[in-house]
């Protein structure tokens, strides 16, 4: 099975006309977003233009500079002709801003609701975010990756006075997000502010929104330019966007019958559990079979963790390595040959109307002797659905289980979803 991810690579930085162009240039539909931002004011215009030998996508809303607290952002944004997920979307973007001009002036304002937006608060701005949101929302990504963000430098003139760059609301958005901010532009000139705080906080949610982990390595489908505003001499302001297709296979093992493995055991005490959260994660995508922390109590009666990893004998030494490298452990128990049942593993796939859009959800099912004995559906994915269109995820995992369920010739489990796909009653 193929995933869909999509990649920003900030070349210069990120601004909201800027994500939107570069979504716009990649193959959202030109018509469904710009009647999404238009329904803030009046109707952008989308051109070609010239960044340093780059053609990019430009947008102007042509938006009036009005100052607003969330709330009155909000109803705006309520009011848009767009689908539920995206007017969903939309609000969280504005909230993560709120949450950042909060904690930039602490002790002005305790209600997030009369927060001002400021420069963010614009009509511009609120278009901005419904068109990007919207852009994404039609491309219909499986996952989202974003490279590091350059910010720029220099100094920003705002409404409050001068600010260093990065600004300070940018700076509280990457500080809750999974962002990494780059401090010095790319391509020689970072004078002035490259990334705003709408665009910290659109590439945020988006991350947020369509989790991916895994490396980008597949075939480029698409490919899209945003620009800036500005077009300096010999440097390409501009957001690049790629669209990858991703495989999704799994890692081939042997199903339905035993094979031997060997099992790297240590013992740690002196490491932190965000140390050993990484080492797990980092064993796994280096091909681990497995890799689990369990508590216990050592010696003199401190406490520490047993770090077991699950490896193919012809793993082990490298793997052994990888865990002294990750842990600073000395030492690493090798118990080797251990026989290890493997039931026979598919992937099914269930289709699922959820508020309207159609969703594809993997479950992974379990046969021994051709019957289905288990099945589990991919929680990323539905997490991911149940995020965007809003509805329980309990209810949603245990419909798409149902489905599956069904699809085997198993038996069905109960659900308090039925068959309306979801949606709200």
């Amino acid at each position: 099975m193929m995933k869909k991810i999509v990649l920003f690579d900030p070349v210069r930085g990120a601004a909201g006309d800027m994500v939107i162009g570069a979504l716009l240039d990649a193959g959202a539909s030109k018509e469904d977003v710009l009647c999404v931002m238009a329904s803030v004011g009046e109707r952008p215009s989308v051109s070609r233009v010239d960044r340093a030998g780059i053609c990019a996508v430009s947008v102007d809303t042509h938006a009036d500079d009005v100052c607003r607290s969330l709330a009155e952002v909000m109803e705006r944004v309520e009011g848009c002709p767009a689908p539920p997920s995206v007017i969903r979307m939309a609000k969280r973007v504005f909230e993560r801003i709120a949450r950042a001009e909060r904690a930039v002036h602490a002790g002005t304002c305790d209600d997030i609701n009369h927060v001002h937006f400021h420069e963010v608060g614009a009509d511009d701005a609120i278009a901005d975010v419904l068109g990007a949101c919207m852009a994404m929302y039609l491309l219909s990504p499986d996952g989202v990756v974003v490279r590091p963000v350059a910010v720029g430098s220099g100094e920003v003139m705002m409404s409050h006075g001068r600010y260093p760059v990065p600004a300070p609301a940018t700076v509280a958005i990457f500080k809750e997000s999974v962002l990494v901010m780059q401090m010095s532009a790319r391509n020689g000139d970072g004078a002035g502010e490259l990334c705003t705080p709408t665009g910290a906080a659109l590439l945020a949610e988006f991350a947020a929104s369509f989790p991916f982990e895994g490396e980008c390595s597949g075939s480029v489908c698409a490919v899209g330019y945003g620009a800036g505003k500005r077009d300096p001499v010999g440097v390409s302001n501009v957001l690049r966007v790629m669209i990858f297709e991703v495989s999704d296979e799994k890692v081939s093992v042997p199903s339905g019958e035993a094979f031997t493995v060997d099992v790297l055991l240590t013992n740690v005490d002196d490491v932190t559990g965000e140390t050993i959260s990484f080492a797990l994660s980092e064993l796994m995508k280096k091909g681990a079979r497995d890799a689990v922390a369990v508590p216990i109590v050592m010696k003199k009666g401190r406490p520490g963790f047993l770090v077991q990893v699950i490896a193919l004998p012809e793993d082990s030494v490298r793997l052994s390595r990888e865990m002294a490298k990750l842990l600073g452990t000395l030492g690493i128990r090798c118990v080797p040959s251990v026989h290890r049942f493997v039931a026979e593993r598919v992937f099914e796939e269930v289709e699922l109307e959820v508020n309207g859009q159609l969703y594809r959800f993997p479950v992974k099912c379990g046969y021994i002797d051709g019957e289905c004995f288990t099945l589990k559906p991919e929680f990323d994915i539905v997490q991911r659905c149940a995020l965007a269109e809003g509805v329980s995820l309990l209810d949603l995992m245990r419909l798409v289980e149902s489905k599956a369920r069904e699809m085997v010739g198993g038996a069905v489990f109960p659900s308090s979803v039925t068959g309306n796909g979801g949606k709200d009653e």
